[in-house]
């Protein structure tokens, strides 16, 4: 039961930090991150597992493995700035954060382009001639 260690992991670190946070919040916020990149690292393995199942299933149905990829990176590109955004927003800099975010989207939407592009051909081509 992994989630119970990520938890149990979670509550540790925000007892330590509620107690921390008032003599040295500078050490309270160093632990949050702390927390934030082992709860990640704990998690790679998982992400390392999902991406081997999508690719196989890519390769059995014949989809180009540039759009497995692409799609890969937008979900690599949202996790990341919501990641960061997070721990600039526990630092008490929202305005940061919501521009970390923004930065996301735009890469998010830079990425996707060529997706829509492919998306919005295979339609075309399903319309009758003439219409």
């Amino acid at each position: 039961m992994e989630i119970i260690q990520i938890v149990g992991l979670g509550l540790v670190a925000t007892v330590l930090i509620l107690v921390i946070r008032e003599q040295k919040p500078m050490f309270a916020f160093l632990l949050a991150a702390f927390t934030g990149i082992v709860i990640f690292l704990f998690m790679i393995g998982k992400i390392e597992a999902v991406i081997s199942v999508l690719q196989q299933l890519a390769e059995r149905s014949g989809i180009p493995s540039i759009y497995l990829k692409t799609v890969l990176k937008i979900i690599g590109i949202a996790y990341i700035a919501e990641f960061g955004a997070q721990i600039v927003r526990d630092a008490g800099q929202e305005s940061v954060a919501s521009k970390i975010e923004f930065a996301g989207k735009v890469l998010i939407l830079v990425m996707a382009v060529p997706i829509i592009g492919v998306v919005i051909e295979t339609v075309i081509g399903l319309l009758p001639a003439g219409s």
